[in-house]
């Protein structure tokens, strides 16, 4: 079902365009890695609070503070992703691509929970408690997960493998 999925996406006309635009996979790809970047680097900088390593501020005002470059991020990563599958159908075939997107998933699941269960802190997100610890643990390995199945695709393909 995926290679004929695959197949019907590599037909569409959008798809030939695509393909045919020399730098536009070059520059989907350099967007979607900064994009990337910025998920990282917010997700890295609320964990921090949580977790107690920085002490500027609340857990909540971080979050605050980060979560909206998160989103925006995210919509950039996704709009490009979608482009990057349109210029190179063969990804619906990968198992480390179908990985990356149920890892992405869970990623925005447990990073969409961490300010939720800042809010209903009784310190006003202060002291960050151990179940927002660990939801950010799991956040950031999520995303370190689906950053390294993402990355992990594009060497096998610059390799030939």
């Amino acid at each position: 079902m995926m290679a004929q999925l695959s197949q019907w996406v590599g037909s569409l006309p959008l798809s030939i365009m695509m393909r045919r635009i020399t730098w536009l996979a070059p520059i989907l790809q350099t967007l979607h890695i900064l994009s990337t970047g910025i998920v990282l680097s917010s997700v890295v900088m609320i964990d921090m609070r949580v977790w107690g390593a920085s002490r500027s501020g609340t857990a909540l005002a971080r979050s605050e503070r980060f979560m909206p470059w998160m989103w925006i991020a995210l919509a950039v990563v996704t709009l490009t992703g979608v482009g990057l599958m349109l210029a190179s159908p063969r990804s619906f075939r990968d198992g480390a691509f179908v990985a990356k997107l149920y890892l992405m998933a869970a990623a925005i699941l447990a990073t969409a929970a961490l300010p939720v269960m800042l809010r209903r802190n009784a310190c006003g997100g202060k002291d960050a408690g151990v179940p927002a610890q660990l939801v950010g643990i799991a956040a950031l390995l999520f995303w370190l997960g689906a950053t390294l199945a993402g990355r992990g695709r594009w060497i096998a393909g610059m390799l030939g493998v």
